[in-house]
């Protein structure tokens, strides 16, 4: 029987149980497949066209708005056991006259495209300023690059989450808006049930400890960051990110997401799969 593959995604949780050796004391016979070793690199596509070119692991993670019209068009199943929240906000320099998330009116905020920080940027700002009003730039790709373009001053405003919004925090960057959003589980591969379940119990170890001594762990960021930044970053000072909720994904969250996706016509032509929760959802509770 082939290995469990395991994609790392930003968190802390996958490395504290490889260094805790939780996924082996739960049976599980598996391997990180190398992919952060490619967060960084110049790639343009979103988390959708990730998932649609196919993924190299059984199990990973992105925003659930995404995760959601994946599953729905037949690219894997969202694992519906669990979720997770993940710290984001809109970041801009230290010196940039925005200081308020109505400054933001018309200014290019550099996000990913069909990812995470672009729904969850309308989502927070659509209370302060019409559609319109709202201008999202593509440009600078994935999370890596957002920051260091950010970073570099090449643009005025940046969505970032995980190591990068702490990271950013620590070079003094400004918070304009808190944008958190959840993230669901893909399932690629048809991975065996009963390796799923042994994943997501080592996961649960793991919150445990992360709640319990976060400082003891962020360290782990930097598996995952340029090497550029290396001797920059004081993960001493960081926050322990993404934390796993392990509570139902529910029908109605599933269905209110596709509501707010297709009322903010992100998908052209309303393209989004058949949208059945039962088709799209896979589960290991008995």
């Amino acid at each position: 029987m082939a290995k469990f593959v395991i994609a790392p995604h930003f968190r802390l949780h996958e490395w504290v149980a490889e260094e805790k050796g939780y996924f082996k004391a739960e049976g599980l016979d598996y391997e990180f497949k190398g992919i952060w070793k490619t967060h960084h690199t110049a790639n343009k596509s979103g988390a959708f066209q990730n998932i649609e070119k196919g993924l190299e692991s059984n199990v990973s993670c992105a925003c659930h708005w995404t995760v959601n019209v994946a599953a729905s068009k037949g690219h894997g199943k969202l694992y519906a056991d669990a979720y997770s929240v993940t710290p984001a906000a809109v970041f801009v320099p230290p010196e940039s006259d925005i200081k308020r998330p109505e400054d933001l009116k018309g200014v290019p905020i550099s996000v990913g495209f069909q990812s995470g920080s672009h729904y969850s940027t309308i989502q927070a700002l659509e209370q302060y300023m019409k559609p319109e009003d709202i201008k999202l730039s593509f440009a600078d790709g994935i999370l890596f690059g957002r920051m260091e373009n950010l970073i570099d001053r090449k643009t005025p405003a940046a969505a970032l989450f995980s190591g990068p919004y702490y990271f950013l925090e620590q070079l003094g960057f400004r918070k304009i808006i808190d944008s958190t959003f959840m993230i669901a589980t893909m399932l690629s591969g048809s991975p065996d049930p009963a390796d799923v379940k042994k994943y997501f119990a080592a996961l649960r170890r793991a919150q445990r400890d992360i709640d319990l001594r976060p400082e003891l762990y962020t360290h782990h960021y930097r598996h995952e960051f340029p090497d550029r930044f290396a001797g920059e970053m004081d993960t001493r000072r960081w926050g322990p990110g993404e934390r796993i909720v392990f509570e139902t994904y529910t029908r109605e969250t599933y269905e209110d997401s596709f509501k707010w996706i297709r009322e903010h016509d992100i998908f052209e032509g309303g393209d989004m799969g058949a949208c059945r929760y039962e088709d799209a959802c896979a589960t290991t509770t008995a």
